[in-house]
């Protein structure tokens, strides 16, 4: 009996540790999630007082020269080509004559016309004296206007001219074929032949968005051609697009190039160099700029209230280890960390040291 009054004793004594266990280990975890993390120690950088320095801004493009005009010259009916004047690579004069195409329709007008004249003389003579009526010389004049504008429209559609000075760069049939309006040149338009104005030449250039308004008409540029080691040109600022292409933030400016002595010609690749005169900006040593991996985003870090601020810029010149940054975000007085600054990522905390 003694033996089993023991047994409750010590299940009671059970449970009470067993509560007191179990006690303990949630006080253990409570205390445990409480525990305080460790703050992210602040980087030690080294930074620069940002300033605007004046240099000679010139902006250096490459481009494709093309012709100043190009005409491919067609009839403005499909027939037979009676005679082509001119080979590829002919010099034409303006109003020198390209090709001729059949007039068998323009001789048959011309004797309608030549008849009609006849008619109508008649009608006046008798309209003077009160013999023809006025509405029978006023439909006589309408038929032979008409027929006298088509004549004038054939004998222009059927002897084509050079309408600038030029060089004949393309022909596309022989004399007696049948041009029939269907596609025959590189860019898919009909022609029987195709002029180009080679003198002065034109140079297209795709500028970015962010020159658009320093570039002026009439500003000079100089082009060089890679085939003319020690050879410069000039060229001058005609037209510049109204517009800015949304897709790659840059405009277009043409420029109009002298050919001197004939050395270049249109589809040469050359290099155009355009002087803005002098601009204040921010240069900035290379090692500052860092490249975020696998895009071509450039950026820095400023510090601002011991926080590292990520800037995105753009690069415009380089001088030698310096270069230039463009930013709307960055303002003269900006601490630029200059070291420390690969470690970091945006809103680091960051002490400053000498």
């Amino acid at each position: 009996m003694k033996y089993l009054s023991t047994i409750p004793v010590i299940l009671i004594s059970a449970l009470l540790l067993s509560g007191c266990s179990s006690k303990t280990k949630t006080t253990a975890a409570a205390n445990a999630g409480l525990a305080p993390v460790a703050e992210k120690a602040a980087i030690p950088v080294k930074v620069a007082t940002l300033a605007k320095t004046k240099i000679a801004r010139t902006i250096d493009y490459t481009a494709t020269i093309l012709p100043f005009e190009e005409v491919n010259m067609a009839p403005s009916t499909p027939g037979r080509i009676d005679k082509i004047y001119v080979e590829v690579g002919d010099k034409v004069n303006m109003n020198d004559k390209l090709f001729l195409m059949d007039r068998t329709q323009l001789f048959q007008l011309k004797l309608q016309l030549s008849s009609l004249s006849k008619d109508l003389s008649r009608l006046d003579t008798l309209l003077k004296t009160g013999s023809a009526k006025q509405q029978q010389y006023d439909q006589m004049k309408t038929q032979y206007d008409v027929t006298k504008t088509n004549v004038d429209f054939m004998e222009e559609n059927t002897l084509l001219k050079a309408p600038f000075v030029g060089i004949v760069t393309g022909k596309y049939f022989e004399n007696g074929e049948m041009y029939s309006g269907s596609p025959t040149t590189l860019t898919g338009r009909s022609a029987v032949v195709t002029v180009m104005q080679v003198n002065p030449l034109k140079v297209n250039v795709s500028i970015s968005e962010q020159y658009y308004p320093l570039i002026k008409k009439g500003m000079k540029a100089e082009v060089t051609a890679d085939v003319y080691k020690n050879e410069k040109f000039t060229g001058t600022v005609y037209r510049i697009s109204p517009t800015i292409n949304s897709g790659t933030r840059s405009f277009n400016v043409e420029l109009e190039l002298p050919n001197r002595n004939d050395l270049l010609k249109p589809g040469m690749f050359v290099r155009v160099s355009m002087d803005l005169g002098e601009v204040e900006t921010f240069v900035v040593p290379a090692n500052t700029v860092l490249v975020q991996e696998g895009t071509n985003t450039r950026f820095v870090f400023i510090e601002r209230t011991k926080l590292a601020q990520r800037i995105e810029v753009t690069i415009g010149k380089r001088f030698d280890d310096q270069l230039e940054i463009i930013s709307d975000n960055l303002k003269e007085g900006d601490n630029l960390v200059t070291q420390g600054q690969a470690r970091l990522i945006n809103g680091d905390k960051i002490e400053i040291v000498m």
